[in-house]
């Protein structure tokens, strides 16, 4: 399958480089960062999508100190809003650029607001429905070709999935074959349980639904197409409410490539310890090797503001494991610079990462190896020496 997406190249900005006393902070400040912002700390990253073809020891080598903590990718993104107007996508491009994001998951939202409500934003709308549709996969679909360019991999992502009532996905994937034959490479984000989502009249999946995967899943599986879930884990009054789904997903179907969004966390569970958390999530990443997790979501490091000592370590020991992405939603009414402050919100993590789990994470090397894609992440310069070239 072909996973490349045309396009057109850009010049690329400068390096902005930063103090390396930034880097010696307590680990607490490096992951609040609460007056950091991105244009403080970088402008775009010099490096080019072509230039990421080459093997990893004939680029040059990524100066953590000089070039910026944000990742490469940005593997949870979402180019279409719930509804109204969506950024238009020279604008988005030029925006992903600007930020040296080079790799980029487009999730097209896959419940939006009914069309004639004149809503925006869901949590605005109570009793507003979110349906179920294909129509923002199409959209992305049909922009990614109109609007090509040389320096943005852009995955295209299945959104359209009903996992309360999958009955007519397999028929519904045959259409996106028709109409965007080999396009569509990822699948996600589908909602399995969204409580934020439940006064939009959104019905969970149930165990009895999530057998019924299994037509489609195999579609995934055999294509080698990874899923993005989100299932909140649980809520502060039972922060493990609803991990028998995801816990029942992952045996159901331990053979499909299985992307966990924010880790199971939400805006309903802001309060979870976090050695629970971890633990939880070290069982189920020991035992399903085909389990990944997504760091996306501003929400994560708002809610969980002194986590530095308990999470960093996770990342480092499972840092093959991990995925980079923001969560933002382009909605046109969003101010210029709002996805560099959120990327920059969703990155604080990175920097506190060691050299092999920023590889890994920040400079692709994960995505590259799930997805299969002929590009390598740089490697990081030793710290003895940053002026290695090629």
């Amino acid at each position: 399958m072909n996973k490349d997406v045309p396009g057109t190249l850009m010049p690329a900005a400068s390096l902005v480089r930063f103090s390396r006393s930034l880097l010696a902070l307590p680990l607490a400040a490096l992951i609040a960062g609460c007056a950091t912002t991105a244009t403080d700390t970088r402008s775009a990253n010099e490096r080019t999508l072509e230039s990421l073809k080459q093997p990893s020891e004939q680029q040059i080598c990524y100066d953590r100190e000089a070039e910026p903590y944000t990742p490469l990718v940005d593997a949870h993104f979402h180019p279409r809003p719930f509804g109204g107007p969506a950024i238009p996508p020279e604008k988005l491009h030029a925006m992903l650029e600007g930020q040296g994001v080079r790799f980029v998951n487009y999730f097209g939202i896959g419940q939006i607001l009914e069309l004639d409500s004149g809503c925006d934003y869901y949590l605005d709308c109570p009793g507003v429905t979110a349906v179920p549709s294909i129509k923002n996969d199409f959209v992305n679909g049909m922009e990614t070709v109109a609007y090509p360019n040389d320096n943005l991999h852009i995955t295209l992502s299945m959104t359209f999935m009903d996992l309360a009532h999958p009955e007519n996905v397999v028929e519904l994937i045959e259409l996106y074959d028709q109409e965007y034959p080999g396009m569509f490479s990822w699948s996600g984000e589908l909602n399995v349980v969204k409580q934020a989502l439940l006064k939009n009249n959104h019905e969970p999946a149930t165990m009895q639904s999530i057998d019924q995967w299994a037509p489609f899943m195999e579609v995934l599986e055999e294509r080698d197409i990874p899923v993005t879930f989100h299932s909140d884990l649980g809520n502060d009054a039972n922060p493990t409410e609803h991990l028998p789904l995801m816990k029942h997903i992952l045996a159901t179907y331990p053979d499909n490539k299985v992307v966990w969004a924010h880790m199971g966390l939400s805006k309903e569970l802001g309060k979870m310890n976090p050695v629970q958390h971890v633990t939880i999530l070290k069982s189920l990443l020991d035992k399903y090797p085909n389990l990944m997790l997504d760091i996306s979501w501003d929400v994560l490091y708002n809610e969980y503001h002194q986590w530095g000592d308990i999470y960093i370590p996770f990342f480092n020991e499972y840092s093959t494991r991990i995925l980079p992405g923001t969560d933002f939603v382009a909605a046109a009414s969003k101010a210029d610079d709002q996805y560099g402050k959120e990327l920059d919100v969703t990155s604080r993590a990175l920097k506190a990462l060691d050299d092999d789990a920023f590889h890994n994470i920040a400079l692709g090397a994960n995505y590259f190896r799930l997805m299969d894609l002929d590009y390598n992440a740089p490697q990081v310069c030793p710290s003895d020496d940053k002026t290695q070239t090629q």
